[in-house]
Parts: structure tokens; sequence; C-alpha cells
């Protein structure tokens, strides 16, 4: 499956507003390097119709290595970032989980045998 890079969204952005793509490619730049800095600085971002990016400290937990068995070890908690969906996106993403729900229905049942009756 593809995959949309930081390229492909300034080809775009370049081709849709006639902008040269090496302006585009410092406003994405710029955007994303503020969105880090308020991440790394506990600040939440909020992005309507799109969603947050919230800043979290995980909780200490016990770790164990399957290859040590009796062995634990202490994970200690660390900064990550948790994303909430906004209500536009959320939907977006629900209707392609109903597609390719009736698309797997569909293939499953194109590729079940008939059976002949008696």
């Amino acid at each position: 499956m593809a995959k949309l890079t930081k390229r492909d969204i300034v080809v775009a952005i370049s081709n849709q507003t006639g902008m040269v793509q090496h302006e585009v490619f410092n406003v994405v730049q710029r955007t994303l390097d503020k969105i880090t800095d308020s991440l790394a600085n506990n600040i939440p971002v909020e992005l309507r119709n799109f969603g947050v990016f919230q800043p979290r400290l995980t909780k200490a937990r016990v770790g164990r290595n399957p290859n040590q068995p009796g062995s634990s070890f202490v994970i200690p908690p660390r900064a990550t970032v948790k994303f909430k969906a906004g209500k536009i996106m959320r939907q977006r993403v629900e209707k392609l989980s109903r597609e390719l729900k009736e698309a797997a229905e569909r293939q499953k049942n194109a590729s079940a045998p008939a059976r002949s009756g008696p």
C-alpha cells in the first residue's frame, strides 16, 4: 500500500496553488516544526476538524524478557503523544472502514465455491 509523504504533500499543494515547491516546502516544514516544538513544551496542538495532539506521560511499568523467564525490569515513564481524531476526519475514516468491510465481504462471497444441489 502506498503512503503519503511530505514530498507528496508539497507537490500537491504547489500544483493546486501555483506556488513554487521550495516555498511550499518551507511552509510545510515550519508548520511541522511548530507542532513539534509545542508538543515538546507540553502544549497541546488542536487543529479543528483534523484532531488534537496531546503530550502525555506514560506510567512506569514492569517489563519481562521472554528469552529470560523470571527476569523483570522496570520500564521508566516517558513522554508520548496522543492523537484524537477530529469529527470530520473520524467520519471520513469510518466511511472508508465501511467501504473496506463491504469490499471484503464481496470478495469473500465471490471466492466462495459454488455448491451443487443433490
